[in-house]
């Protein structure tokens, strides 16, 4: 994976409207869910990338270091030669002292060589450094991002199952409204009535028949009386 296609993954993802892209989704809950995937995925790929990437920025820096540090120890090297051979010189043996200036010259030498390889991987080393510095801005915005994707997510499924919710009251409500049982309570109500007015009548019936039985009980016993009277006047007679 190169450094261009790292940066313009992190610029796209980072700059993603996810307003404008739950409004053009048929079914916003399954449209962040496969964001979250594709979001943690590239995040996870993007990790991997810059790692690798500071991973090298790292073995460079390390590299400088020891060039720097070679190019100090070759001067140091150089410094105890060139002494020894004036040490040589002053004391007479000219040929050994030439010898330690010509150590010398190869220290010297080979700092300066120390010293152009430290020199030439500064640029690059300050370039990678910009590099990890962008990257690693963009995985922060990515890793926001996805932060901010999760809440949304997790904030529509709560309005999904709350409106769900609502809706199953109202269809109810609905319902309850259609088929009101108090208008089923009235005519059970109703039905009752009429049970106990037929009642009421068959009783009614019921008394008159008995109450004509007496009358006409009692209308016999008049009767009854009257021809009784009638012989006793007949035999009185």
């Amino acid at each position: 994976m190169t450094k261009q296609t790292i940066f313009s993954r992190v610029a796209t993802l980072a700059k993603a409207n996810i307003n404008a892209l739950l409004d053009s989704a048929e079914d916003p809950q399954k449209m962040l869910d496969q964001l979250i995937r594709d979001y943690t995925n590239n995040i996870r790929e993007a990790e991997e990338a810059v790692a690798t990437t500071i991973g090298n920025l790292r073995m460079l820096e390390q590299d400088h270091k020891e060039d720097v540090d070679a190019a100090a120890e070759w001067g140091t090297k150089a410094l105890a030669a060139s002494k020894k051979a004036d040490e040589l010189r002053a004391g007479g043996s000219a040929a050994e002292a030439d010898t330690f200036d010509q150590l010398a010259k190869v220290a010297l030498g080979r700092q300066l060589r120390s010293e152009k390889e430290a020199k030439d991987a500064e640029p690059t080393i300050a370039a990678q450094s910009e590099v990890v510095d962008k990257l690693k801005s963009g995985l922060d915005q990515m890793k926001a991002k996805l932060a901010d994707l999760q809440a949304k997510r997790d904030q529509l499924v709560a309005r999904a199952k709350t409106a769900q919710a609502q809706n199953q009251m109202l269809d109810a409500a609905k319902n309850i409204n259609v088929l009101d049982p108090t208008s089923e309570l009235s005519r059970f109500e109703e039905k009752v009535r009429r049970e106990e007015a037929k009642a009421l009548g068959k009783q009614e019936l019921a008394d008159s028949s008995l109450d004509a039985q007496f009358e006409q009980l009692d209308s016999l016993g008049d009767a009854a009386e009257i021809e009784a009277r009638l012989a006793a006047l007949k035999g009185g007679s």
